[in-house]
C-alpha cells in the first residue's frame, strides 16, 4: 500500500490501487458496494480502495473519462474520504492522458461531488451527469455553432456505422425542412466502425448539402451500451433513464445553446428499443419548444436500408450487394480502405 494519508477526522488512512481489482479483493469490494446500494461495474479499468488498518472504508473506479461506484462507508462520511478517492482517481486519470472527466449518480448525490470541483450538465428525477469543468457542456455545444446559422434550425443525430442512404436519405429530408440542419455524430468510440472513420463518411455523404453542419457530439451523448447502471437497482429501468437523460443533455445544453427548434428522426418498424426512443421524444421534445419530426426510412427490396444490414453484407464479403445501400463515399470506403485494413479477400 501506498504511504498513509489523513483524511479530515485526523485518522490515518491506507490507499491500494489496482487494474482493476482481482480475486480476494475483488470480492471484498463488490460486497462494500453492495453494502452501499450500489454494484460493481466490470468495464472499470482502475480501483482505489481506502482502508483504516484493516477495514475498508471508501472506494472509487474510473472507465475511461467516467468516474463511477464511488462509495464511502456510512459511519466514515463527513471525513473527507470522497475527496481522498476523487483524488486518486484524478491523478490516474491524468497520467493515462485525460483531462476532463464525469460522473452520473443520484441526484442527492449533488452535494457530496459539487464542493469536488464537479459541476451539473443535466438531471433527471433518477439521474445526474456532472463534469470537472464549470459550463464545460455548453461552452462545447456552444463551439459547435454554424457561423450562418438562422431561421428554422433543426436537428439528426446519429451514429452512422457506417453512413447509408437511409441515413443520407434522412438528412437530406431534413435539410429541405429547415434553414440551417445541425447532424450529431456520435463520438463515442465504441462502435464497428471508428468514430473518425464515422464522422468522414457523414461529412463525405453530405458534402453537396449547403445548409447541413456535421459535428461531433463529443462526450455528451453516450450509447445505451455504456450507460452506467451501477448506482440502479431495478436493471429494467435502465434504458429509459438512460434515454431521459440524453433528451435532457440534448434539450438543455445542446438545444438551448444552437437556438434549435425542430429534431428529425426515422421511423422505426424493426427495433423496438429505437421506437420507444422516438415515442418518448414525442413525449419529452414538444413541451419544451422543440418539435419531433419522424420521416419514412426508404426501403430496398421491401426492407428498411439499415447499417446492420450493410454491415452484415461486408462480414461476409459480398461487396456488390452494398452498392444499392450505401452513397459512392462509404462504398469507396468500405471496398478500399476498410477491406484493405482488415485483409479481406
Amino acid at each position: 500500500m501506498p504511504p498513509s494519508m489523513p483524511p479530515k477526522g485526523g485518522n490515518p488512512v491506507q490507499l491500494e490501487t489496482a487494474r482493476p481489482f482481482t480475486g480476494r479483493k475483488l470480492e471484498r469490494l463488490v460486497a462494500f458496494l453492495r453494502e452501499s446500494g450500489l454494484d460493481y461495474d466490470d468495464r472499470v479499468s482502475f480501483s482505489v480502495c481506502v482502508y483504516d488498518e484493516d477495514e475498508l472504508v471508501a472506494t472509487g473506479s474510473r472507465d475511461g473519462a467516467v468516474l463511477k461506484c464511488i462509495a464511502v462507508r456510512r459511519d466514515r462520511q463527513g471525513e473527507g474520504l470522497t475527496a481522498t478517492v476523487l483524488t486518486e482517481l484524478r491523478r490516474d486519470a491524468f497520467d493515462a492522458g485525460i483531462r476532463h472527466l464525469f460522473l452520473y449518480t443520484k441526484p442527492e448525490n449533488e452535494t457530496m461531488f459539487a464542493p469536488l470541483g464537479f459541476y451539473e450538465v443535466a438531471r433527471t428525477a433518477d439521474t445526474l451527469l456532472m463534469e470537472d469543468a464549470p459550463d464545460g457542456a455548453r461552452r462545447f455545444a456552444r463551439s459547435l455553432r454554424a457561423p450562418d446559422a438562422a431561421g428554422i434550425i433543426g436537428a439528426v443525430v446519429v451514429n452512422c456505422n457506417p453512413f447509408t442512404l437511409g441515413h443520407r436519405y434522412l438528412i437530406e429530408s431534413a435539410a429541405r425542412a429547415c434553414d440551417t440542419l445541425y447532424v450529431f455524430v456520435l463520438s463515442e468510440d465504441r462502435s464497428f466502425f471508428p468514430a473518425a472513420d464515422r464522422m468522414e463518411l457523414v461529412r463525405a455523404g453530405t458534402r453537396d448539402l449547403a445548409n447541413v453542419h456535421v459535428c461531433p457530439t463529443g462526450d455528451y451523448m453516450i450509447s445505451q451500451a455504456t450507460f452506467p447502471t451501477y448506482f440502479i437497482k431495478d436493471k429494467a429501468r435502465a434504458p429509459r433513464m438512460q434515454l431521459a437523460l440524453d433528451l435532457a443533455v440534448f434539450s438543455g445544453v445542446f438545444a438551448r445553446e444552437l437556438a434549435i427548434t425542430r429534431r428529425f428522426v426515422g421511423t422505426e418498424p424493426n427495433c423496438a428499443v429505437t421506437a420507444s426512443y422516438n415515442a418518448a421524444m414525442h413525449d419529452y421534445l414538444p413541451p419544451r419548444g422543440i418539435e419531433v419530426i419522424e420521416l419514412p426510412r426508404i426501403e430496398q427490396n421491401g426492407e428498411p436500408i439499415s447499417a446492420s444490414r450493410v454491415r452484415a453484407l461486408l462480414l461476409a464479403g459480398e461487396y456488390e450487394g452494398l452498392r444499392p445501400l450505401v452513397p459512392d463515399t462509404t462504398y469507396e470506403y468500405l471496398t478500399h480502405k476498410w477491406r484493405k485494413e482488415h485483409a479481406v479477400l
